[in-house]
């Protein structure tokens, strides 16, 4: 049975930093979105909440800023290459993100099968966003299922990849889960725990290869 891997971004593709981060610094309100992330990490406020007040300081988001904010991101190494290797295997990769949905749809550019992220207007934004569309932990859960579903494979055929809290519910419902570089949310949860910044070495833990 092919499997399906399943990829959180912010902290995990992502070293050390969220997408909502590299876009503010585009916009130079880095400081403020690393407090709304600390908000958020501690429970202080709500995905709905952060969503509304990271749409509030992206007023003056363009495309340009979301290209470049991708472009420049520390993502970690090899992460093309383990989605075509995954791809070549005859399994699915699929990205999961609490981050905005603009954002983390460029990783279909990549290799992978699937990208889903909160839902948010298309840049510029001429639309206001809508608070029910940000995902949670538990929303990964069910875009699992659904993506189980659409790929054929179970949830007992899943890998999930993962850094916080947000990750928490998932890790709880598959087989097989790595941490990487992962905060104390995910102590004694995960099957295998990677530090570094190349996707490879994290892959290599539950794909058998060298």
């Amino acid at each position: 049975m092919a499997r399906l891997h399943l990829f959180d971004l912010d902290g995990t593709l992502l070293h050390g930093t969220t997408a909502p981060v590299e876009i503010s610094r585009q916009l130079g309100l880095e400081a403020e979105t690393v407090a709304l992330d600390r908000a958020i990490g501690a429970g202080l406020i709500g995905p709905p909440e952060y969503a509304a007040q990271v749409y509030d300081l992206w007023a003056g988001l363009t495309e340009a800023h979301v290209t470049a904010a991708f472009q420049a991101a520390p993502w970690l190494t090899r992460i093309r290459e383990v989605w075509a290797e995954i791809r070549s295997a005859g399994e699915y990769c699929a990205v999961v993100s609490l981050s905005p949905s603009f954002f983390v749809e460029r990783l279909l550019e990549w290799g992978a099968h699937a990208a889903h992220g909160s839902r948010f207007p298309a840049v510029p934004f001429t639309e206001p966003v809508d608070p029910a569309g940000a995902l949670s932990a538990a929303a990964k859960v069910t875009i699992a299922d659904r993506l189980c579903a659409e790929f054929g494979v179970a949830r007992a055929d899943c890998v999930a990849y993962g850094d916080s809290s947000s990750d928490k519910d998932l890790f709880a419902v598959v087989p097989v889960s790595v941490a990487v570089n992962a905060d104390g949310h995910l102590a004694g949860l995960a099957t295998h725990s990677y530090t570094g910044r190349d996707l490879w070495d994290a892959y290599e833990l539950v794909a058998g290869i060298s």
